[in-house]
């Protein structure tokens, strides 16, 4: 039966076999054109007509629930095999979520109820699957992430509302909502494989062991704030808010402090994952700094996370993932740490050199990005597309 199984396993295209593949190469690729065309529409020459709900509806919707949706959706739906060992999510069932997902990145351009009901289908069918593999063997250590991948589709609900009935305010709310639903996403993942992957990555005897109380109070504090925002009274400056908001920073160092070893500083695969996770500090900061009546706007604090957190992190994520899925040694392809520091440079050209020269600074963090990401295509398109180098499933 195993023998079986493997041939059939090894009869599936290799860009089908397990979900990483797809998703992470979509995701990607979304990415590098995502940003360009947003930047060349702000000039009034995107070269083709607008989609629905206008040029900002489409890149404050498609950088968090389809970018990435994308990668969440191709990380879960891969490690939750290694989870529950059940086989995870291949072949047909896979091409037609895969399917869906694009069909809701093109319904931008096609019609209304098509693009809410694409991308609720992708993220419920995701969800499902996830679900199904947890109740599965009954895991219930992670009924979390089904919580919070209901709470993003909940906030991609609200987004897409607003984009139908034309109202700016549902879009905000549901956008901010989907952001920091993301941040608790990234620190619920990120706080088990940070330190497990900086444990391998450096040849250490145990990884640093978490502390259950932070790592609960961090997931509650980002949901809670999520849902502030996502019923709209964190959109205006709080006082009261910059409370939680210096909270959560304060527990994201904490834990990074506790994560550190200064090996890691000459392993891009783990300085990229650590320098990432900084950029939620600096985001929960500049947040408090904000509802402090301190910062003029929050768009900076923003851009902290969805550029250098959740930018920075996913690509960390996507080059060390890749690597090891495949069955190669977990070591980048020749030049790739560019990437990193092309991703951390667009962040800083983004979150601290627009309040010098805007435009400038804003065609140097879209470059930055787009190099970033196009190498990372260059460098694991092949990889993904191609079966594993050890000629196992998978």
């Amino acid at each position: 039966m195993q023998i079986l199984d493997k041939r059939k396993a090894l009869g599936i295209t290799p860009l089908l076999r397990l979900s990483f593949r797809p998703f992470f190469l979509l995701g990607a690729l979304l990415a590098a054109l995502a940003i360009p065309l947003w930047v060349l529409a702000l000039q009034g020459d995107a070269g083709f007509r607008a989609p629905l709900g206008g040029w900002l509806a489409w890149h404050r919707h498609e950088l968090v629930f389809g970018f990435a949706g994308a990668i969440i959706a191709g990380f879960l739906l891969t490690a939750v095999q290694t989870w529950t060992g059940r086989p995870g999510i291949s072949g047909t069932p896979l091409a037609l979520l895969v399917l869906v997902w694009l069909v809701a990145r093109l319904a931008w351009w096609l019609d209304a109820n098509l693009l809410l009901l694409a991308n609720l289908g992708f993220l419920l069918g995701m969800t499902g699957v996830m679900a199904r593999s947890l109740w599965a063997v009954r895991q219930r250590r992670n009924y979390p992430i089904l919580l919070a991948l209901l709470l993003i589709l909940a906030a991609d609900l609200l987004t897409l509302l607003g984009v139908r009935q034309d109202d700016g305010n549902w879009q905000r709310q549901g956008v901010w909502a989907g952001v920091w639903m993301v941040a608790a996403m990234m620190g619920l993942i990120g706080g088990r494989v940070i330190p497990f992957f900086t444990q391998r990555g450096l040849g250490r005897e145990a990884a640093v062991q978490p502390w259950a109380w932070l790592d609960w109070a961090i997931l509650l504090c980002t949901a809670l704030l999520a849902l502030l925002h996502g019923l709209g009274i964190a959109l205006q400056p709080q006082v009261w808010l910059a409370l939680p908001f210096a909270a959560l920073g304060l527990a994201h160092g904490v834990r990074l402090w506790r994560w550190f070893d200064r090996a890691l500083l000459r392993v891009p695969l783990l300085w990229s994952l650590h320098l990432a996770y900084a950029w939620l500090i600096l985001a929960c900061g500049g947040m408090a700094f904000w509802h402090l009546g301190l910062l003029d706007s929050p768009s900076q604090a923003l851009h902290a996370l969805t550029v250098g957190a959740m930018g920075g992190l996913i690509l960390a994520m996507l080059a060390r993932v890749s690597l090891g899925h495949t069955g190669r040694p977990l070591q980048l392809p020749a030049g790739f740490a560019l990437a990193f520091v092309l991703l951390n440079l667009g962040g800083l050209s983004r979150v601290l050199l627009v309040s010098f020269s805007y435009q400038p600074a804003l065609w140097l963090a879209a470059a930055c990005w787009l190099g970033a990401f196009a190498q990372f295509l260059y460098c694991y398109a092949p990889m993904l597309c191609r079966t594993r180098v050890d000629g196992h499933p998978g």
